[in-house]
């Protein structure tokens, strides 16, 4: 790593940024793309993720959801995209797709994919403050498994939120704060079944779907929805469906204002 690269993935704490999360990952970020590396849990759950945000996108946009590209005509922002594990299907599903992380060393590992790919994302080092203070406003904000890892979620769950352009739509995935998800996501994922590395999660900064949907409400977001994603050992496949004790989906809406552009 450049020293330039690690001054920017060492960033000093804030209510809405660990450094030692940011270090964690990015000393991961050679596996992202590696479907049977460290990021396994992430590709596996993948196809129920993405199926959520089509859907839930296409409801709320009405547009077709048989379409080959049910997102064309959009802008799509990814928080804390990581190697670009969603931002590249959503530039598939045609959005225009702005991907944001804060360490540089995902970020380049992400640019060097989509490019193989002949796909164009526009990929930043930057913090959400930094898109806040430009300004930017998108139809489409996606954070996925990131909320559980940010000192303020009620404050990061706001910043987030404010860049979804009125009458858009965000989309949150992260974990519940039951015993449940403890032994799953903790004991069994990383301690038993070696599915993550140790320490990747912290069981205190886990949400309860109660604490999510008063956080969406307070940041101007409503009409919250939450579907579930569960692991089916025998088909050793995640699916979608309303158990919300371990991981779940958050989709929430921007009330439409008149007046904004």
């Amino acid at each position: 790593m450049t020293a330039a690269n690690q001054h920017n993935d060492t960033t000093a704490a804030s209510p809405t940024l660990d450094p030692e999360e940011v270090q964690r990952f990015s000393r991961l970020a050679a596996e992202w793309w590696d479907p049977n590396g460290k990021f396994r849990p992430l590709h596996q759950i993948g196809p129920p993720r993405l199926s959520f945000i089509r859907d839930r996108v296409v409801a709320n946009f009405n547009s077709d959801a048989g379409a080959l590209r049910p997102l064309a005509g959009l802008t799509a922002l990814d928080v804390g995209c990581g190697g670009g594990l969603v931002a590249e299907p959503l530039a598939r599903m045609g959005a225009t797709v702005t991907a944001i992380d804060p360490s540089e060393r995902n970020i380049a590992i992400a640019k060097g994919h989509a490019e193989a790919q002949g796909l164009t994302i526009d990929y930043r080092a930057v913090r959400v403050e930094d898109l806040i203070a430009e300004g930017r406003k998108f139809d489409v904000v996606a954070c996925l498994e990131v909320v559980e890892h940010v000192p303020d979620p009620e404050k990061f769950v706001a910043e987030c939120a404010a860049l979804v352009r009125s009458g858009g739509v965000a989309v949150f995935s992260t974990l519940n704060r039951t015993f449940k998800a403890w032994a799953l996501a903790i004991v069994g994922a990383e301690y038993i079944l070696g599915w993550l590395p140790r320490g990747t999660h912290q069981w205190e900064r886990f949400i309860t779907p109660e604490e999510f949907e008063r956080y969406a409400k307070a940041a101007g977001l409503i009409n919250p929805h939450f579907e579930g994603i569960s692991y089916n050992p025998l088909r050793d496949a995640w699916t979608r469906n309303p158990d919300t004790d371990v991981n779940y989906l958050m989709s929430a809406h921007k009330p439409i204002v008149l007046a904004e552009t």
